[in-house]
């Protein structure tokens, strides 16, 4: 018996580890050599062309930054895949467990009494049983089952740190976005609120010329008209920024009720954002990471189901001490033991394990559609962003001329008017345009900069798939991009 069981643990440590499932091999991608919404419109490299974990100061804007950095420690949804990714840890800590024998013991004191009618009459009586019985078992891993179970475990728990990464970059480029906009409100309100001022003086002029029997009713009312129309635009923008400022308050992690922004104007230019190389893309987007892992997870799952088709190998034992009296109990004749290999195997079972094979090779298949539609996705929102920047860029040096333009064409209207030229319909023309391409230049301005947030977050925001943890049962989960230095 007992060289059966050397026998057994010899074979273990020769296969432990060893199915017969092919090598996992990531899946391929081709990337372009260059990005094509670069091909004619160059953005200026500066001297550090790389993204960093904080990517937001590249804005240089504190009250934005100071928010960023509470996502960190504050927001409930960050929170939730940081337990998630620690769940995932725990199921690779449980997995490898099986790695180690196991062993289990249920210590009794029983008192009984036998039936005397029993099938096998004895003399019936009542005795004592002490029972200390131990157990240990130990399976011999030949084909690999319980290392493709790590593994399928390991890869899934790095799919979920990405996942985590993911989420983090996701709501960082959010809150920009959110900031950026709401700045663009404090924006749109200074311009109504300047053009309301505006507008005062020139009802006031116009009613001064009404009453000089200059002007008529009618340019009276049309001034009033347009006072009171433009008053009643910077009223409703406040609506765009109070849900702003509270969605702000939800990623930060605090009550909307309690959260305050002071408003203050958008007068930030968009910074240069490096692009890099699209063979690089893959290594940045977190999103593809969670991808790839998730289809090595998958291969590794087919494996331990291939292993399904041999004997399952284990070496067991059990002994202890019983005995009818307790001062007996741990003495030498009252020991017990027993050690031997086993092997269980199925023989019939109408066709289960090759069906539950063939249905993980499916999701195998599955997940490697679905990290090659992320490859996809991940090269359209970069040109996306790329295209959105390079077409902003020069919608805003035309929609500036526009601008200058209007100012001049009203203050010729202004002046046509005060020497009675004009009418002063064509005061109030001019005003509209002058108005409009001001609020245009000031949406265009916040259109850029939330392109360039999203332009960051497709580029993956600085991270680096080899930030992945390599999830050992003594690491600790990381902490998310924005709170880990950066070299």
């Amino acid at each position: 018996m007992t060289r059966i069981a050397l026998v057994v643990v010899a074979a273990a440590a020769l296969g432990a580890g060893c199915g017969s499932h092919a090598k996992y091999v990531a899946p391929p991608a081709d990337p372009a050599a260059a990005f094509k919404e670069l091909a004619d419109w160059k953005t200026a490299q500066p001297g550090d062309a790389a993204l960093r974990g904080s990517w937001w100061e590249l804005f240089g804007d504190a009250p934005l930054s100071a928010l960023e950095e509470r996502i960190a420690v504050s927001n409930h949804t960050l929170r939730a895949a940081q337990s998630s990714f620690a769940q995932a840890r725990a199921v690779v800590q449980f997995n490898r467990a099986g790695l180690q024998p196991q062993a289990r013991t249920s210590p009794g004191i029983y008192r009984a009494t036998l039936s005397g009618n029993r099938a096998s009459p004895s003399i019936r009586g009542t005795y004592a049983d002490f029972m200390l019985p131990g157990d240990v078992s130990y399976e011999a891993d030949v084909w690999g089952r319980v290392h493709g179970t790590i593994e399928a475990s390991r890869t899934a728990a790095q799919a979920s740190a990405a996942d985590l990464e993911t989420i983090n970059l996701s709501l960082h480029a959010e809150l920009a976005v959110d900031y950026f906009t709401l700045r663009a409100s404090d924006t749109d309100k200074v311009l109504l609120d300047r053009a309301v001022a505006a507008y005062q003086q020139a009802l006031e002029l116009t009613q001064n010329r009404y009453r000089g029997g200059i002007a008529s009713g009618a340019d009276v009312a049309q001034a009033e008209t347009q006072l009171q129309t433009t008053r009643a635009q910077s009223i409703d923008v406040q609506v765009q920024r109070s849900q702003l400022e509270h969605a702000i308050a939800v990623l930060v992690g605090e009550s909307a009720s309690s959260f305050s922004l002071a408003a203050a104007p958008l007068l930030l230019s968009p910074p240069q954002v490096p692009a890099g190389l699209p063979s690089e893309l893959l290594e940045r987007r977190p999103d593809v990471a969670a991808a790839e892992r998730r289809v090595a997870a998958a291969n590794a799952q087919v494996g331990v189901a291939h292993t399904a088709y041999y004997p399952l190998l284990a070496l067991t034992g059990n002994g202890g001490f019983e005995s009818a009296s307790l001062g007996k109990w741990i003495a030498g004749l009252s020991n017990f033991w027993t050690i031997g290999p086993a092997a269980v195997m199925s023989v019939f079972d109408a066709g289960r394990r090759r069906a539950t094979e063939t249905q993980l090779r499916a999701a195998y298949q599955q997940t490697v559609e679905s990290y090659q539609q992320s490859v996809l996705v991940a090269f359209r929102e970069v040109e996306d962003s790329l295209a959105a920047l390079r077409i902003l860029d020069e919608e805003a040096r035309v929609q500036a001329e526009a601008v200058a333009a209007a100012e001049r064409s009203l203050a010729l209207a202004e002046n046509r008017y005060r020497g009675g030229i004009a009418s002063y319909l064509e005061v109030i023309t001019a005003q509209n345009a002058a108005l409009t391409n001001q609020r245009t230049a000031a949406a265009i301005r916040a259109r850029r900069l939330n392109a360039t947030v999203l332009l960051v977050k497709a580029l993956g925001g600085g991270w680096k798939a080899s930030q992945l943890p390599p999830i050992v049962p003594d690491s600790k989960p990381p902490a998310p991009a924005a709170t880990r230095p950066t070299n």
